[in-house]
């Protein structure tokens, strides 16, 4: 499987690096769902927090940027 590498712009990923799985055309997945147990969700458990894919920059890196925050892993 092919990897790109993408940044996440805004919510609690902002900036983050890394790579993620490249279709056949190389590019990211249209949506991604990043979740950070470390960080509750309101009334707790877990967030999902939804990234969308965005545009590629000139060196190659794709980004991702930030939708909503889902509490409890609703987007599961």
């Amino acid at each position: 499987m092919a990897l790109v590498r993408v940044r996440f712009v805004g919510g609690p990923a902002d900036d983050l690096v890394r790579d993620l799985p490249a279709d056949p055309a190389g590019a990211p997945p249209q949506r991604w769902i990043m979740r950070h147990p470390g960080r509750p969700a309101p009334g707790g458990g877990e967030a999902d927090h939804l990234y969308e894919r965005d545009h590629r920059d000139g060196w190659g890196t794709w980004t991702m940027r930030y939708v909503r925050t889902e509490p409890f892993g609703a987007t599961e």
